[in-house]
C-alpha cells in the first residue's frame, strides 16, 4: 500500500542493494509508509519519496541490502521544524533542502 503522504521530492538517503536482497519481505513488513513491495522475489522501491527516514527497513533487514542515515533527512526537518514552530529546519541557520 503506498502512502500518499510525502516529505519532499528526491531528498530521502534510503538506498536499496538489489543485488544483496533476498526477497525475505521484512522491509515490506516494517515500513510504515508502504515504500516497497515485493516482486518476483526482490524487494522494489515503489514510493521512495513517501519515506520518513525512520530506518526500520534497514535495521531489520538480515542481508544489510537497504541502507538509510535515520534522523538526517526531511523527517527530522519537519519534527525539528514543528517542535520550533516553524518550516522543516535542521537547525537554526540550515535548512533540509
Amino acid at each position: 500500500m503506498q502512502s500518499k503522504h510525502r516529505y519532499l521530492t528526491n531528498v530521502t538517503t534510503l538506498a536499496l542493494n538489489d543485488d544483496k536482497c533476498v526477497g525475505c519481505g521484512i522491509c515490506e513488513a516494517v515500513c510504515p509508509h508502504g515504500v516497497f513491495e515485493m516482486s518476483e522475489g526482490k524487494a522494489l522501491l515503489v514510493d521512495r519519496d513517501s519515506c520518513m527516514e525512520c530506518g526500520a527497513c534497514a535495521l531489520n533487514c538480515p542481508v544489510d541490502a537497504l541502507a538509510v542515515e535515520s534522523g538526517v533527512g526531511c523527517a527530522a526537518a519537519f519534527i525539528y521544524g514543528w517542535l520550533a514552530g516553524g518550516e522543516p529546519s535542521i537547525s537554526d541557520n540550515k535548512k533540509c533542502c
